[in-house]
Order: C-alpha cells, then sequence, then structure tokens
C-alpha cells in the first residue's frame, strides 16, 4: 500500500508542478496544478478538508474553461467554502457539482470527468468505500483532468505537448526513483520517502525557473540571455508542425507568435518557424520577429509616423504594443521611459480605446500579418 500512495502522489505532484512550470502567468493552469498538489498531500494525510482543495481548484479551472465571467464570484466565494468544507467536507461537491454541469455544453470532456472525480470523492468523504480504493480512482480521474488541461494549453499556443510531457516525466521519474529508492531500502521513515520523491521531482520539473532565480543573484549581467537561451531549449520539444491550408488556424498562430513577439525563446516554439530559412533556433526565431515587423510596418499608413484615424488603428494595436512594448492599461506601464510619439500613442490608448476594443483590432490586425504571411509562403 505504502509503494501505491508513493507512486500516485510522486504522479500527482509531478504533473501539478508541470502544469504550474507551464505557464505561471495562466490561472487556468494554477488551478489545474494547485488541485494536482492538494491531491497529492492528500495521498500523504488523507484528510477530507485537504482532498477538497482539488475539488475546489476543479471548480475553477472548469468555470475557466467554460463560464469565464463566473471567476470573480467563484473567487469570492472559494475561501468561504474552504473554510465550511472543515465542518461539512462534502460541501465542496456542490460548486464542483454546478460547474460540471455549465460546462456540459462547452466542455463535455471535462464534464465527463467532473463527474468521475465527484463521484470517487464523494466516496471518500462519506467513506462509503476504504481509502486503499477511493484514493487511487481519485488519483485517476486528477490525473486524466490534468492531462486534459495541458493538451487544451498546447492547443491554444499552438503547441506540441505529447514530447514535452513525457520528457519530463521521464526525468522527473528517473530522479525520483533514484533518491527516493535509497530511503526505502535503507528502512527511512515513509514522510522522509515522500519528501525526498518531492523534492527530487520538484528541482527537475522546476529546474529552468529555479535558475532563472540563481542567475538574477549571481550573474544579473547575463541573466536575460541565459533566460533566452533555456527558454529555448525548453521550446524545441513543443515544436509542432505547420499546416498552411487552413487559414483561420494559420491566423490564430500568428496571433500567438505577436503575443510572443519580444520573447525569442517563446517563437523558437512556433509553428510559424518553418517560414524561416535552416538555422540554429534561436536564429530562426529572429528571423520570424523579422518576418513579423515586416508586416507590420505594411499596416502602417503612408501620412506620417503616428495617427489616430481609423486607418491608423491595426498598425497602432500591433506596433506600440508589441513591438515597442507599451501595455496601455498596466499599472506597471512607466511613462518617463517613453519618447514623445510613444506617450502619445499611449495617451490615445487609455483615453480613446477600451480594452476590449485593442484585443478585436488586434486579432483583425493579426488577420492581416497572417494573409501577408501566407502571401509569402505562395510566392516562395
Amino acid at each position: 500500500m505504502f509503494g501505491l500512495s508513493l507512486l500516485v502522489s510522486g504522479l500527482a505532484w509531478w504533473l501539478g508542478l508541470y502544469l504550474l512550470a507551464r505557464d505561471p502567468r495562466k490561472p487556468l493552469l494554477w488551478f489545474a496544478g494547485a488541485g494536482m498538489i492538494g491531491y497529492s498531500a492528500a495521498v500523504v494525510v488523507p484528510h477530507p478538508v485537504l482532498l477538497g482543495v482539488p475539488a475546489l481548484a476543479w471548480t475553477g479551472a472548469i468555470l475557466l474553461l467554460s463560464r469565464p465571467e463566473l471567476i470573480r464570484w467563484w473567487l469570492v466565494a472559494l475561501p468561504l467554502i474552504f473554510v465550511a468544507s472543515w465542518w461539512v467536507p462534502w460541501i465542496v461537491l456542490v460548486p464542483l457539482a454546478v460547474s460540471t454541469v455549465l460546462a456540459i455544453r462547452k466542455r463535455v470532456y471535462f464534464s465527463l470527468v467532473g463527474v468521475m472525480f465527484g463521484l470517487s470523492a464523494a466516496a471518500f468523504l462519506l467513506q462509503l468505500l476504504p481509502d486503499a480504493v477511493t484514493l487511487p480512482m481519485i488519483g485517476f480521474d486528477l490525473v486524466v483532468f490534468g492531462v486534459l488541461v495541458a493538451v487544451t494549453d498546447a492547443v491554444e499556443e499552438g503547441e506540441a505537448i505529447r514530447a514535452d510531457m513525457l520528457r519530463s516525466l521521464v526525468i522527473a521519474g528517473f530522479t525520483a526513483v533514484l533518491f527516493g529508492s535509497q530511503v526505502v531500502l535503507f528502512g527511512g521513515p515513509d514522510l522522509l520517502a515522500y519528501t525526498t520523491v518531492a523534492a527530487a521531482i520538484a528541482v527537475q520539473v522546476l529546474a529552468n525557473p529555479l535558475a532563472a532565480v540563481v542567475d538574477r543573484l549571481a550573474v544579473p549581467a547575463v541573466a536575460a540571455e541565459r533566460a533566452e537561451l533555456r527558454d529555448a531549449a525548453e521550446s524545441l520539444p513543443r515544436r509542432r508542425a505547420l499546416v498552411t491550408e487552413d487559414e483561420a488556424e494559420f491566423a490564430r498562430l500568428t496571433r500567438k507568435a505577436l503575443s510572443h513577439y519580444g520573447d525569442l525563446g517563446k517563437l523558437v516554439a512556433s509553428p510559424l518557424i518553418a517560414l524561416t530559412d535552416e538555422a540554429p533556433p534561436l536564429d530562426r526565431a529572429a528571423q520570424l520577429k523579422r518576418m513579423l515587423f515586416v508586416s507590420i510596418q505594411r499596416l502602417k499608413p503612408a501620412d506620417g509616423d503616428f495617427g489616430t484615424s481609423d486607418e491608423w488603428r491595426y498598425y497602432n494595436a500591433l506596433y506600440f504594443y508589441y513591438v515597442k512594448g507599451i501595455r496601455p492599461y498596466s499599472v506597471r506601464t512607466k511613462r518617463e521611459d517613453l519618447d514623445a510619439e510613444d506617450r502619445r500613442a499611449l495617451q490615445w490608448f487609455v483615453t480613446q480605446v477600451p480594452e476590449r476594443t485593442l484585443h478585436n483590432w488586434q486579432n483583425a490586425a493579426a488577420r492581416l500579418v497572417a494573409a501577408d504571411l501566407m502571401a509569402g509562403v505562395g510566392s516562395a
């Protein structure tokens, strides 16, 4: 039983960290990762409150996928329900059931797995079956859910997932076995085995962000360059083949590449790399960045350097936001670092362009850039 618990806990811990490490800025990955990590802890200490963590986190993830407009209400209710679960553990299943029903039309697969998880969690919380049966059942449901979230995120990013996930699992598994087996073979306490396996997995899965922190402290002068190289190496297994026949997908990939315009490490994973000449990965990413810049410049009207008329909106939406890096709705934007033209653009965005309108303009402009890139492919 201990061996199975150690395996299940380690697998859930790895998948939770893997989801968090994919992109710490995405709430969906945070919710899904927190659920996996909470389950990993529940395997070690099978307490109803700990098992409530994946149920609550899963609810948030399903709402983000199907009804994102409700997520703010869920964040308000989350701490209240968590506190209430100390006295009434099964209460965490109520919002999970509601979110699962709401997701049926938009996210059928997540709804089905939600039903499976809800039944397993109910069996555990209500003590309908032995813990030795219900905990592995819950673990299976959560792993399926975690993989679905990873696949969903990869599709959204235009990336491949299988090679990257398998690579991470193999390295983390090898390290966990290497160090965890020593504790088990020499008769160490169970808790030490759990923590050793968890630490070994964390060091491998979080190697990139940990290295970034160390670089900023030890070698700040080259920290950015080292981060770019690490991101490029991490991105290579995520690159998938480019299909140019699907215009809508090509436009979506162009939009995603534009969002990574200032990050060569991220551009390495873009399928649009196939449009560049054979070269080392970062050189090809730089080529792709140049291609995007040229296409953006073709959107610029001929009359002057900056304007606010309708013919300027697509160019402004891409050039100032991605090329110049101006974030008009962010409090971290520093006006003193901007030149006169950038300040004019920032003022115009803030006072005249709603955030949703800018997003729509960027989508439309991305389709024009995609068409320009496709024209280049056709003439090559």
